[in-house]
């Protein structure tokens, strides 16, 4: 058996696709990937910068934003 992974760029695929698999050609696995699953961006980066950091980050992007002024 061999696997692929294919990325649906049209909705009908997907029903191509579940033919298919009532017809025992293939079977579908279904899988959250990094793109689609729900990420707690804050719970997961908290306390990455510390509020110094932060602002010297903030600083830095004000002046790369004013020298396209």
């Amino acid at each position: 058996m061999q696997s692929v992974t294919v990325d649906l760029i049209n909705a009908d695929a997907l029903k191509l696709l579940q033919d298919l698999e009532a017809l025992h050609l293939i079977r579908l696995r279904y899988s959250q990937d990094a793109d689609t699953a729900k990420v707690n961006w804050e719970v997961k980066y908290k306390g990455a910068l510390t509020s110094q950091k932060l602002n010297e980050v903030n600083a830095q992007l004000a002046e790369l934003r004013n020298e396209w002024d």
